[in-house]
C-alpha cells in the first residue's frame, strides 16, 4: 500500500508517521511519500520520519520529494496538510480582524475566510494532479477550514473525505473521565467542521447506552475548563459544544483576550523552531513531547483508521463507524445535500455513508444553517474571486454581521493577502 502526504514537511508530520508505526497492522504501509516544496523542512521531518519506522521495526519505506506528480503516482491514498502562506499568514488571519472588533482566528470568522480563499485554489489543483496520476485514490482532507476545502473537492467529483481531530479528542477525554477504552465510546457528534455538538456519548456503538447524562453529572467543571465555557453553559445546554463554540458564545470576551496577549501564530511559529531543531537530531528516533503542545492531538489514529476503512478489506482495515466531512445528501434537511456536514458516518471503499441524526433543536440547527449559508458564499469567492463575493461571505458571517464591519475586515483582507489572490 503506498500513501502520499502532501504537506509532509509539516511539523504535524511525525504524529502521523508514529500512527503509522504503532498502527501498521491496521494500516499496512509499504512506501509512504512526503510531499513538500520546502526541501529544508522535508529533509528534517524525513529523516526523522525514517528513524521513528526503524525504531518501531516498521518494514515500509520512506521517501521524500518536491515533485508533486511523482509522488502521488500510484498511491492509494493521498493526506492533504497544507498551509498557504505558513505561519506568517496565519499570524495576519489572527491579527486584522481584532481591528475591527472581530475574532482572529485561522479557521472561522475573516480569518477563516482568508484561509479558505487562499487555500481552496491550491488544494484543487493538487487534487487533479492526483487524479490524473492515480485516478483511484482516495484523498483525505486535514487542512482547514476542513468543510469548505472538502466541499470544494466533492463539488469537483473528486473522491474526497474532510478529517477533524476534535471528535476523536472528545472520545479520548470522555472515556479517560468515565474509565472506559476509547473503542467503548461512541459519540452522537453533529454538526459543521468546527462547529459541533456532543449530543451523546454512548457505551458500545450507535445504539448503545447514553452516558451523556452521567458524564455532565459528574464531570461538567473539567469539560467546561477543557472547551473554555462556563460550567452554567453546560448545564443548560445538557450537550457538550466544540471549544470552537466560544467564539460564538463568547465573542466578545474573546476578542478582549485576543487583544492583551500574544497570538496562537506566534507561539506556534517559536514552537516550530523548536521542533525543527529537535528533528534535526539523528539521535532522535521518536515523536518528541512537545509536539503534543503543536495541536492536531489524536490525529494520527483518526487518519489510519479512516485510510484503513476507505482502502478496505484485506488492508488489515474494514467497514467502521467514524466522524468524518462529507455531503450531507439528506442527513440535516434543513441544508442542501451538497452542503458538507461533520457527523458520525459507516465508512468502507465506498466511502462515507452518514448515520441517521435525530432532529436537532433549533438553537443548534439555526447556527448550523447560519453558517452553512457563510459558507456557500465563501465557497463562491474562493472559486471566483472578486471584492464584493469577499464582503457578502463576510456580512453573512454570524461573526461579523454588520455592513461596516464587513466593509473593514474585506478593505483589511484583500491588502494582507495580495501575494496569494491573483484577482485581488
Amino acid at each position: 500500500m503506498k500513501l502520499a502526504v502532501v504537506g509532509g514537511g509539516s511539523t504535524y508530520t511525525p504524529e502521523l508517521i508514529d500512527g503509522f508505526a504503532r498502527l501498521r497492522d491496521t494500516l499496512p504501509v509499504s512506501e509512504l511519500v512526503l510531499i513538500d516544496p520546502a526541501a529544508e523542512r522535508l529533509e528534517l521531518v524525513g529523516g526523522l520520519a525514517r528513524r521513528i519506522f526503524a525504531r518501531q521495526g516498521h518494514p515500509g519505506r520512506i521517501t521524500t520529494t518536491s515533485d508533486l506528480d511523482a509522488g502521488v503516482e500510484g498511491a492509494d491514498a493521498v493526506l492533504i496538510q497544507l498551509r498557504i502562506g505558513g505561519q506568517a499568514a496565519r499570524l495576519q488571519d489572527e491579527t486584522w480582524p481584532l481591528e475591527c472588533g472581530c475574532v482572529g482566528q485561522e479557521t472561522t470568522g475573516a480569518g477563516g475566510l482568508a484561509k479558505a480563499l487562499r487555500t481552496v485554489p491550491v488544494v484543487l489543483d493538487i487534487a487533479e494532479r492526483v487524479w490524473r496520476a492515480s485516478p483511484d485514490a482516495w484523498i483525505i482532507d486535514f487542512t482547514n477550514p476542513v468543510g469548505i476545502v472538502t466541499r470544494a473537492l466533492l463539488r469537483a467529483g473528486h473522491k474526497a473525505v474532510g478529517l477533524c481531530n476534535v471528535a476523536i479528542g472528545f472520545q479520548r477525554r470522555f472515556a479517560a473521565l468515565l474509565d472506559l477504552a476509547p473503542a467503548d465510546i461512541h459519540l452522537d457528534h453533529v454538526g459543521l467542521n468546527h462547529l459541533t455538538w456532543e449530543l451523546g456519548v454512548r457505551r458500545g456503538g450507535p445504539d448503545g447506552e447514553d452516558l451523556l447524562p452521567r458524564l455532565l453529572d459528574g464531570h461538567a467543571e473539567a469539560i467546561a475548563a477543557d472547551i473554555r465555557l462556563p460550567r452554567a453553559v453546560l448545564d443548560r445546554l445538557g450537550v457538550v459544544p466544540s471549544y470552537y463554540l466560544r467564539y460564538f458564545y463568547a465573542h466578545d470576551e474573546v476578542v478582549r483576550e485576543l487583544a492583551t496577549k500574544p497570538s496562537r501564530a506566534a507561539e506556534v511559529a517559536a514552537m516550530e523552531r523548536e521542533l525543527l531543531a529537535l528533528y534535526g537530531d539523528p539521535a532522535l528516533d521518536e515523536k518528541p513531547a512537545l509536539l503534543a503542545r503543536r495541536g492536531g492531538a489524536f490525529y494520527s489514529e483518526a487518519a489510519v483508521d479512516l485510510a484503513a476503512s476507505l482502502l478496505g478489506d484485506g488492508n488489515g482495515g474494514g467497514p467502521a463507524v467514524q466522524v468524518v466531512n462529507t455531503f450531507n445528501n439528506g442527513t440535516l434537511p434543513f441544508l442542501p445535500d451538497d452542503a458538507v456536514v461533520e457527523v458520525q458516518a459507516r465508512v468502507d471503499g465506498a466511502g462515507p455513508r452518514p448515520l441517521a441524526v435525530p432532529a436537532l433543536d433549533p438553537l443548534y440547527a439555526g447556527l448550523i444553517a447560519h453558517v452553512t449559508a457563510y459558507e456557500d458564499l465563501a465557497l463562491d469567492a474562493a472559486l471566483r474571486g472578486g471584492r464584493e463575493r469577499v464582503f457578502r461571505a463576510l456580512l453573512a458571517h454570524p461573526l461579523v454581521g454588520q455592513a461596516d464591519r464587513a466593509e473593514g475586515l474585506t478593505d483589511r483582507l484583500l491588502a494582507h493577502n495580495k501575494e496569494h489572490l491573483p484577482w485581488a
